[in-house]
Protein backbone atom coordinates (compact mmCIF):
# COMPACT_ATOMS: atom_id res chain seq x y z
CA UNK A 1 0.00 0.00 0.00
CA UNK A 2 1.36 3.41 -0.99
CA UNK A 3 1.16 6.33 1.37
CA UNK A 4 -0.05 9.58 -0.07
CA UNK A 5 2.41 12.45 0.21
CA UNK A 6 5.54 10.33 0.57
CA UNK A 7 8.37 11.44 -1.67
CA UNK A 8 11.11 9.09 -2.64
CA UNK A 9 14.40 10.23 -4.02
CA UNK A 10 17.32 8.37 -5.43
CA UNK A 11 20.94 9.38 -5.80
CA UNK A 12 23.11 7.93 -8.50
CA UNK A 13 26.86 8.17 -8.50
CA UNK A 14 28.09 9.40 -11.85
CA UNK A 15 31.48 8.13 -12.92
CA UNK A 16 31.94 9.32 -16.48
CA UNK A 17 34.84 8.32 -18.64
CA UNK A 18 37.22 11.13 -19.60
CA UNK A 19 35.48 11.43 -22.97
CA UNK A 20 32.05 11.61 -21.32
CA UNK A 21 33.34 14.16 -18.79
CA UNK A 22 34.59 16.35 -21.64
CA UNK A 23 31.21 16.09 -23.35
CA UNK A 24 29.37 16.98 -20.12
CA UNK A 25 31.68 19.97 -19.59
CA UNK A 26 31.03 21.16 -23.15
CA UNK A 27 27.27 20.78 -22.64
CA UNK A 28 27.43 22.75 -19.41
CA UNK A 29 29.50 25.51 -21.03
CA UNK A 30 27.15 25.82 -24.02
CA UNK A 31 24.10 25.97 -21.75
CA UNK A 32 25.84 28.59 -19.59
CA UNK A 33 26.49 30.66 -22.71
CA UNK A 34 22.86 30.26 -23.80
CA UNK A 35 21.57 31.37 -20.38
CA UNK A 36 23.87 34.40 -20.25
CA UNK A 37 23.10 35.40 -23.85
CA UNK A 38 19.36 35.13 -23.21
CA UNK A 39 19.75 37.19 -20.03
CA UNK A 40 21.73 39.86 -21.89
CA UNK A 41 19.10 39.86 -24.67
CA UNK A 42 16.35 40.58 -22.14
CA UNK A 43 18.36 43.30 -20.41
CA UNK A 44 19.36 45.04 -23.65
CA UNK A 45 15.85 44.89 -25.15
CA UNK A 46 14.37 46.49 -22.05
CA UNK A 47 17.12 49.12 -21.65
CA UNK A 48 17.17 50.24 -25.28
CA UNK A 49 13.55 49.84 -26.36
CA UNK A 50 11.50 49.20 -23.21
CA UNK A 51 10.52 45.81 -24.65
CA UNK A 52 9.94 42.83 -22.38
CA UNK A 53 11.29 39.59 -23.86
CA UNK A 54 9.64 36.42 -22.63
CA UNK A 55 10.36 32.70 -22.79
CA UNK A 56 8.22 32.17 -25.90
CA UNK A 57 10.14 34.81 -27.82
CA UNK A 58 13.51 33.35 -26.93
CA UNK A 59 12.40 29.77 -27.45
CA UNK A 60 11.25 30.67 -30.95
CA UNK A 61 14.61 32.24 -31.73
CA UNK A 62 16.52 29.19 -30.56
CA UNK A 63 15.68 27.36 -33.81
CA UNK A 64 17.66 29.99 -35.73
CA UNK A 65 20.49 29.98 -33.19
CA UNK A 66 20.79 26.21 -33.50
CA UNK A 67 20.86 26.43 -37.30
CA UNK A 68 23.55 29.12 -37.26
CA UNK A 69 25.75 27.21 -34.79
CA UNK A 70 25.46 23.48 -35.60
CA UNK A 71 28.76 22.57 -33.90
CA UNK A 72 27.92 24.59 -30.77
CA UNK A 73 24.33 25.12 -29.68
CA UNK A 74 23.02 22.89 -32.46
CA UNK A 75 24.56 19.74 -31.06
CA UNK A 76 22.46 19.69 -27.87
CA UNK A 77 18.83 18.68 -27.57
CA UNK A 78 16.23 21.34 -28.14
CA UNK A 79 14.37 20.32 -24.99
CA UNK A 80 17.45 20.82 -22.79
CA UNK A 81 17.86 24.30 -24.23
CA UNK A 82 14.19 25.02 -23.58
CA UNK A 83 14.73 23.96 -19.97
CA UNK A 84 17.61 26.44 -19.70
CA UNK A 85 15.41 29.23 -21.08
CA UNK A 86 12.57 28.23 -18.73
CA UNK A 87 15.00 28.41 -15.80
CA UNK A 88 15.85 31.98 -16.81
CA UNK A 89 12.16 32.84 -17.13
CA UNK A 90 11.48 31.38 -13.70
CA UNK A 91 14.32 33.44 -12.20
CA UNK A 92 12.84 36.61 -13.72
CA UNK A 93 9.36 35.76 -12.42
CA UNK A 94 10.75 35.22 -8.91
CA UNK A 95 12.70 38.48 -9.08
CA UNK A 96 9.67 40.54 -10.04
CA UNK A 97 7.49 38.74 -7.50
CA UNK A 98 9.94 39.79 -4.78
CA UNK A 99 9.98 43.38 -6.05
CA UNK A 100 6.18 43.48 -6.18
CA UNK A 101 5.98 42.12 -2.60
CA UNK A 102 8.32 44.87 -1.44
CA UNK A 103 11.17 42.54 -0.57
CA UNK A 104 14.79 42.99 -1.54
CA UNK A 105 15.40 41.71 -5.08
CA UNK A 106 18.35 39.49 -5.72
Amino acid sequence: MWRVGVRRSFKFLLRPTSRQAASLAACLEDHRQLYNAALEHRRTAYRKAGVTVRYGDQSGESKHIRADDPDGQGRWSFSSQQATLRRLDKAFAALFARVKAGRTPG
